[in-house]
């Protein structure tokens, strides 16, 4: 085998490669007298049929398969020999003269193809010890826990119904009604025995109002118009005619802060409630100081890294971000001139962002090689089984789409090694904490979910 680069500009490589007649002659030679113990034809012994034979029947078959097996092969060689590191797989080309690739197939020239592919750069890691990075803190106080548990009093409210009752905010009411459009009724406009919560937004603006002093018995009629940003839109912006009748209105009753409210909810007592509360806090203030320090460590290890980008990954990239957008967008019938910005300002946002996720997966992946890290099989087990278990009563559908769906499993392995990365350089740099308020903690940084 004979490899020759015949093209180096920046990250981009093209390689020769030439594989001599007499090695891909061996190589066929070697497949036929393979083949001979196991081949049965008609009139010969099994073993027995001579090698000029099975050449003259399954000749041309054979060498294919040489052939695409020293591709294989010579290729990967190649890139090994050269200690080459693609960003993808090569594209690789053979002749398309069909009078050579007769003399390759015939065993009578040696087969040359062409390797093109893009380089992952020499990336020279940052001293990350010296990494200068705040982890911010808020401490979990009293009033913490209250809130959280008001918030929890006010998601088990019950509702009493009460005779003679005029509906209002915070009430609930039970109603049967029939929406009708230019006197006909449309699909989806009628429902019987429908709970319903005044002031809580749950059905389209003017409808709720027009219920407010209603009694159990009252048959109001309510005319109101769809928004013209309603999502169906057969009925986006149209006049309706809803009939509601009133079949009950209830008032509501929070429950009390106390052991018997603990105990509806499976808790033994107040006590061991608010606990729990202050656990589940603690965890949530922890997340979130993590995110946060996790994203000021990515900024700075992209200012810190300045190098050439692959164009074929920083374009995988962006195709797959644009993607999610414009579908986005489509699905709620929105355009670029709805989000106020020109599509070509929104691309060039967009292709930073790329370009960013690209350099960042570079370096972590960098900083992972050099230092060994990686996700162990236990380690992705557990992730495939607690990916399951979102899933109640699908588990065995999830283990078989990550089973059968190639690269499924490298959506679960990729955020597992970054973390470990990310755990590695935070026990090297050390970062010092900063007490913060429970609201700047919570506060989502700007651009951060795509960013990231």
């Amino acid at each position: 085998m004979q490899v020759t680069e015949t093209s180096s500009e920046g990250l981009k490589r093209e390689l020769q490669v030439v594989v001599g007649v007499d090695e891909l002659n061996e190589r066929f030679s070697a497949r036929l007298s393979a083949m001979k113990d196991r081949v049965n034809l008609k009139g010969f012994r099994k073993g027995k049929v001579p090698v000029a034979h099975l050449k003259k029947v399954y000749g041309k078959a054979v060498m294919a398969e040489v052939l695409e097996e020293a591709v294989k092969e010579t290729s990967v060689k190649a890139l090994k020999d050269r200690e080459e590191r693609p960003a993808f797989q090569p594209a690789i080309a053979l002749t398309e003269d069909q009078q050579e690739i007769e003399k390759i197939i015939n065993g009578e020239a040696d087969l040359a193809y062409s390797m093109t592919f893009e380089v992952i750069p020499d990336i020279q890691v940052t001293d990350l010890a010296k990494l200068q990075l705040e982890r911010p803190v808020a401490e979990v106080v009293d009033a913490d826990i209250e809130d959280a548990l008001g918030q929890l009093l006010e998601r088990n409210v019950a509702y009493e119904e009460e005779e003679g009752r005029a509906a209002s905010a915070g009430d609930q009411i039970n109603i049967d009604f029939v929406g009708k459009i230019d006197g006909e009724a449309f699909e989806g406009g009628s429902a019987e025995g429908v709970d319903l919560v005044l002031g809580q937004a749950q059905f389209i603006p003017g409808f709720e109002e027009g219920l407010t002093g209603a009694k159990a018995g009252d048959t109001p009629t309510l005319n109101i118009s769809f928004p013209e940003d309603y999502p169906a839109t057969h009925l986006a912006g149209k006049a309706a005619e809803f009939e509601v009748k009133v079949n009950k209105v209830s008032k509501p009753k929070q429950p009390e802060a106390s052991d018997e409210f603990a105990q509806t909810l499976g808790i033994e007592d107040l006590a061991k409630l608010k606990e729990l509360l202050r656990e589940r806090i603690t965890s949530e203030f922890g997340e979130a100081s993590r995110l946060k320090l996790k994203r000021k460590l990515l900024d700075q290890l992209e200012k810190a890294h300045e190098f050439e980008l692959p164009p074929s990954m920083v374009d995988r990239e962006f195709d797959m971000i644009w993607g999610q957008l414009t579908r986005n967008l489509e699905q709620e019938g929105k355009t670029f001139e709805d989000e106020g910005k020109p599509e070509e300002e929104v691309r060039k946002e967009y292709r930073a962002i790329a370009e960013r996720r690209v350099r960042l997966g570079l370096v972590i992946g960098e900083i992972g090689d050099k230092n060994k890290i990686d996700v162990t099989s236990d380690e992705l087990r557990k992730a495939l089984m607690e990916q399951a278990r979102r899933y109640p009563g699908q588990e065995k559908f999830v283990y078989e789409y990550y089973e059968k769906t190639p690269g499924a499993l490298n959506e679960l392995r990729a955020p597992l090694f970054e973390d470990k990365v990310v755990d590695y350089i935070l026990e090297l740099a050390k970062p010092t904490e900063k007490v913060v308020t429970k609201e700047e903690l919570l506060k989502p940084d700007e651009d951060e979910a795509v960013q990231s």
